[in-house]
């Protein structure tokens, strides 16, 4: 199994790199990155760093790792995290400098695309965090969720366990960033309807992996990062969720399905599954489209592998609030820390615990 160390710590005063690895959103909707920075310095004490791609839309691979290598390099910076996501940073992968990041070891945040560099830096030997970027999560019209704040305060200042609750609300429906309308009111929401367990008949604690199902099917078919020693995901916790671009059910199953037959699922003990979202501004009817749920498909695809994991399937699970996706968790979890789903609130390490009395 891969050694995992986490990284140091930012304090409140600390610079914090804000780059872009996916896409250079923040150059086309400035309002909710701009709102995202100023919650950085206002709420958590932190002070943005930019960089030369961080708002620039079609920069090459090469810039952004350049980017990437630049914000790990810089010993004045303590903390990483992307202003948003994308669709094309598996590109940016190769022109990363591995070594340099090993030596520098910082906590990165980020969530969707950012998959990408979550599964480089567990492969590096670095604990990152599957959450809370500038854009969705600190750029949320009229306020942060509250959940969020505090998930995202406990994992950017804290250590130790961090107890997962349920939302009490979430929310499916974005508004368009370029509407000045669009913060004026936080987003629409409806009641959490708490969390679903299936074969919750045991506590499992394991290392957490995953991230963006699409973007984890792409690093199988691009064969980057993702392991061919398959006994390093032994016992692990599976994290997934689905973006934006709502996938269809069936093509959830044929992922998973093939992530099976590559023998990468039965590798893991559990599954934490996000609620998928399920309306778009460009297609608004699609929440009718689905006829098998995610979560079925993953009971499917395991069930082919000879065994379903205990699965709890929630309204609030491992990603953060944010005005564009559907993704209810207030919360963003350690990416390679040990995570703990199990008959009661779902718990993961900040760091590791101190060691137990035999």
């Amino acid at each position: 199994m891969t050694t995992i160390s986490y990284p140091p710590k930012p304090s409140p005063g600390d610079r914090i790199a804000v780059i872009s690895p996916g896409a250079g959103l923040p150059g086309l909707f400035p309002r909710p990155f701009e709102l995202g920075l100023e919650r950085l310095r206002k709420e958590y004490g932190l002070e943005p760093v930019e960089y030369p791609t961080t708002r620039t839309m079609g920069a090459t691979p090469q810039d952004r790792a350049a980017d990437v290598n630049a914000a790990f390099a810089d010993p004045d910076v303590k903390v990483v995290m992307a202003s948003i996501g994308g669709d094309d940073q598996l590109t940016v992968l190769p022109f990363l400098d591995r070594e340099l990041i090993r030596a520098n070891p910082k906590p990165f945040f980020g969530m969707s695309d950012n998959t990408n560099l979550l599964a480089y830096l567990y492969n590096t030997g670095i604990v990152g965090y599957h959450g809370a970027t500038v854009m969705t999560a600190l750029g949320r019209p009229v306020a942060m969720d509250a959940l969020t704040q505090d998930s995202l305060r406990a994992a950017l200042f804290t250590s130790g366990e961090y107890e997962l609750r349920p939302a009490e609300r979430w929310n499916d429906v974005d508004r368009d960033w370029a509407d000045p309308a669009t913060f004026e009111a936080e987003p629409p929401s409806r009641p959490g309807t708490g969390w679903t367990w299936t074969n919750a008949d045991r506590v499992v604690e394991g290392r957490s992996w995953g991230g963006c199902l699409e973007i984890l099917g792409w690093l199988l078919m691009a064969d980057r990062e993702i392991a061919h020693d398959l006994s390093r995901y032994d016992g692990g916790v599976l994290l997934l969720e689905t973006s934006e671009e709502l996938p269809s059910s069936e093509e959830v199953f044929r992922t998973l399905r093939n992530m099976g037959e590559r023998g990468l699922l039965q590798r893991f003990s559990a599954l934490l599954m996000g609620r998928p979202k399920t309306w778009t501004s460009s297609a608004p009817t699609a929440r009718r489209r689905p006829t098998v749920t995610p979560p079925d498909s993953a009971r499917r695809s395991c069930a082919r592998c000879g065994r379903t994991p205990p699965t709890p399937r929630s309204s609030s699970t491992w990603t953060s609030v944010t005005p564009a996706r559907s993704w209810s968790s207030p919360t963003a979890v350690s990416y390679g820390s040990t995570a703990r789903p199990g008959a009661s609130p779902s718990r993961t390490d900040a760091e590791p615990p101190p060691p137990r009395a035999p």
